[in-house]
């Protein structure tokens, strides 16, 4: 007879480019593969850990993937005193195995996606693949995700989610590190711009 050993939870937190939001990474898969942006709780109904976390005071998004959680926070409030109370609840919520996100869960509709359809363009395909396989991992590094809105002009318009969102590094991150990659790969790509998510 096998005996299987329970692997405790572990959290450790990383900072990201953004001073109010920390990414809190676990031992254990939380979304495969896929990504959540809660800004309210009002957007949670089908998210039972995001609906939970905005029950701690100050926090103001969540956001998960994988097997991590980056948490935002209010300005007046420092990390020393949150971090504590978040790391806990979440190794409480996880070892008890308390459901992460229904699977009947949808997503709201975002105009941004990485995704390819029938009616893209060729530079719109380009744009889509580079963002994926050069930005996109660098980017949910730092607790984040990025998507395509729109290429018009030479203007690529890019989503910012999670920690990168409202991030005071982002523009720097934007016009030195995204734009350049994309301008590099896609010589048509002329600036690339953020819009709120």
């Amino acid at each position: 007879m096998e005996t299987t050993t329970n692997i405790p939870v572990m959290i450790y937190t990383e900072s990201t480019p953004n001073p109010n939001t920390l990414k809190f990474v676990i031992n254990r898969p939380l979304y495969p593969n896929d990504f959540a942006e809660f800004e309210s709780v009002s957007e949670t109904d089908k998210a039972p850990l995001a609906k939970a976390l905005f029950s701690i005071e100050q926090i103001t998004s969540v956001y998960i993937s994988n097997n991590f959680v980056s948490v935002a926070k209010d300005d007046f409030i420092d990390w020393y005193e949150l971090m504590p109370k978040i790391k806990s609840f979440l190794k409480n919520y996880i070892e008890n195995g308390l459901p992460i996100i229904a699977e009947d869960f949808i997503k709201p509709e975002k105009t941004a996606t990485n995704t390819i359809f029938e009616n893209d363009s060729d530079i719109e395909i380009k744009i889509k693949t580079a963002l994926d396989k050069y930005v996109k991992p660098a980017v949910e590094m730092d607790g984040g995700n990025i998507t395509f809105v729109s290429f018009i002009n030479g203007i690529l318009t890019v989503q910012l989610q999670g920690s990168c969102n409202g991030c005071p590094s982002s523009t720097v991150t934007l016009k030195q590190g995204i734009e350049n990659i994309m301008k590099k790969f896609i010589p048509e790509v002329q600036e690339v711009v953020a819009e709120n998510g």
